[in-house]
């Protein structure tokens, strides 16, 4: 009788092991299902993520493409305006500049020792530049592309216009206020078409 009860205990000790084991397995594979559903779930939800994201972005660089050539349009416009506005200044700088110069050649002729050519050239080049710093100060509130337009203004000018009032002051076939307004005006035509290349340049 003992015997056929150790074997009986036997029996249902392996009868609970393997009961245990199945019970363990199946948790085993239940929690992989569930852990494999969650990283699906957690993978569907990341995809629609990032294709909402990629269609935010696509709308976005639209927008911007949009803005962009809004942008420009708006640009060239105000490019052509701001050109025609600094036309005009320089275009009346430039005539207000004439003027004061065949006057300064005038005056020069009549109030000056002209024989004195040391001081006499001394004295062009002295109101020459008060005239060039008085009409970099008339520009300097006028931008073109972010830069101040007397920026392309050259002190080279200076001497070029001083050349021009000493032929005239000292021409041997004396004064002729016509001839001298000729020459001073070609010589700003010069200056202004200059002025402006210069600021093509930038």
């Amino acid at each position: 009788m003992e015997g056929v009860k150790e074997v009986t205990d036997i029996a249902h000790g392996i009868g609970d092991l393997g009961a245990l084991i199945i019970i363990t397995a199946a948790f085993i594979v239940l929690s992989l299902s569930m852990w494999v559903a969650i990283f699906k779930w957690f993978k569907s939800i990341i995809n629609e993520i990032l294709e909402q994201n990629k269609s935010s972005m696509t709308d976005i660089l639209d927008q911007q493409n949009e803005n962009t050539r809004l942008l420009i349009s708006i640009s060239e416009g105000l490019r052509n305006e701001t050109q025609l506005r600094i036309h005009n200044v320089a275009t009346m700088s430039f005539d207000k500049t004439v003027e004061q110069i065949c006057r300064l050649i005038k005056r020069i002729r009549e109030e000056n020792n002209i024989i004195d050519k040391v001081g006499t050239k001394a004295k062009i080049r002295a109101q020459l530049n008060i005239i060039h710093e008085e009409r970099n100060n008339i520009f300097q509130p006028f931008t073109y592309q972010g830069k101040s337009i007397s920026a392309f203004c050259d002190k080279s000018w200076v001497e070029k216009v001083a050349v021009v009032i000493e032929g005239e002051i000292y021409n041997e076939t004396g004064p002729n206020n016509k001839r001298a307004y000729t020459n001073v005006k070609m010589v700003y035509d010069e200056i202004r078409m200059e002025f402006y290349n210069n600021m093509e340049k930038y």
